[in-house]
């Protein structure tokens, strides 16, 4: 028989259902609507775009699921990526042959530069043909002007006739260096009367070192030491590391050597010598020692930290940060500072770099990459949401 209460007990539950219903529509919960809110803010979106990356991907073992067969070809694509990186080791073994070449072709330049900045040699007219700002000034200035500049500039010639015949371009190397920020806080005051007598900086590319090069710094004859020379040699690395050959990106310095500088006696700035109170315990006496410490000083760049041949995998952070500092500083010198020398001594090239650095930021984009408003030549601010609207006057 049937159960008398059946048909109350479903008109109940049919009631509760009706009742959770007008629940969820009263408070707008539905799953339908609770799905639609979201997929409409788009922090959420976004949210969920990224945990849907994170799914796919090594850290969240999508690579190790795949199957035998799905591995058995990425396999094979790892292995014509390694022949690709050895194709791109051959393209740069290439570009650095031509750069060889070409280098044998800038020499001859380089040693007009050097003749002149010493002073061994006068340029012709026709070599000082090039024209200058001060000329593009004079130009634009009114006769009365020119006149009342050319008498200042006579008696300017006459003055400099009387006192001594300034020889080549006094101080060229120095102000290069200080110019730039990178090789400046390298230059201490000590350093200064130095390399006053530096007089060229050439890069020399090695033949036995794989694309590895010598900077050359040739000083004249000093009170200081005794070298005519002092280098620095770059050892590179071209191919891809057997142990980790995707890493590659390209040529790469491995580690540095320097040289031993001759130094005359008291005349070494890399060191200084301090004096410090030593108290003994037992009879309470007291004594000075004198310690040789390191000094900052320009001239430690000869001097570097050396990569330890068998803790390449694990080296310690200081000393790698020091390595790398000193990679970039020797990059920068080669690609930078030799082949543009004269523009760094006039400042030009500075300028040029700082366009360089800017050309990346967009406008309203500020230093630290966030939207900047005030930097935004387009921005309104009745546009802007987040801004409240004024108080209009009644």
């Amino acid at each position: 028989m049937a159960d008398p209460t059946e048909p109350q007990k479903a008109a109940d539950n049919a009631e509760e259902v009706e009742e959770v219903e007008d629940e969820e529509e009263e408070h707008g919960n539905t799953p339908a609507e609770l799905t639609s809110q979201l997929m409409q803010n788009p922090q959420i979106l976004a949210d969920l775009q990224h945990r849907l990356g994170s799914m796919v991907g090594v850290s969240s073992g999508y690579i190790q699921s795949l199957p035998k067969s799905v591995k058995r070809r990425i396999k094979a694509l790892k292995k014509w990526q390694f022949e690709a990186a050895k194709i791109e080791a051959d393209f740069y073994k290439e570009v650095h042959e031509l750069e060889c070449k070409y280098a044998s072709k800038y020499t001859p330049l380089y040693e007009k530069r050097k003749t002149v900045i010493t002073g061994s040699v006068e340029p012709n007219d026709e070599e000082c043909d090039w024209p200058s700002d001060d000329e593009k000034e004079d130009e634009q200035l009114s006769d009365e002007m020119k006149n009342k500049a050319n008498v200042e500039e006579k008696e300017k010639d006459d003055k400099d006739k009387k006192e001594e015949d300034v020889k080549g371009v006094p101080h060229f190397w120095l102000t290069v260096f200080k110019n730039v920020d990178m090789l400046s806080e390298m230059v201490q005051e000590h350093d200064e009367p130095i390399l006053q007598h530096l007089q060229d900086v050439q890069v020399k590319f090695s033949d036995t070192d794989s694309m590895g090069f010598t900077l050359e710094f040739h000083f004249e004859p000093n009170d200081y030491f005794t070298n005519t020379v002092l280098t620095k040699h770059y050892s590179m690395r071209s191919e891809p590391d057997e142990e980790d050959p995707f890493s590659f990106e390209g040529p790469e310095i491995v580690k540095c050597k320097g040289c031993e500088i001759d130094w005359k006696k008291g005349k070494n700035v890399t060191v200084k010598t301090i004096k410090k109170k030593q108290k003994h315990k037992g009879r309470g006496t007291t004594r000075t020692v004198t310690k040789t410490v390191q000094n900052d000083s320009f001239f430690n760049f000869f001097n570097p930290p050396q990569v330890p041949e068998d803790e390449e995998g694990d080296m310690d952070e200081d000393l790698e940060a020091l390595l790398a500092a000193d990679f970039e500083i020797g990059h920068f010198i080669r690609e930078r500072i030799v082949p543009r020398a004269v523009l760094y001594f006039t400042g030009e090239a500075l300028e040029q770099d700082d366009d360089f650095d800017e050309e990346g930021e967009e406008e309203g984009e500020g230093e630290d990459g966030e939207y900047d408003e005030e930097g935004d030549p387009d921005y309104n601010p009745a546009n802007d949401p987040s801004k409240p609207a004024e108080c209009k006057q009644q």
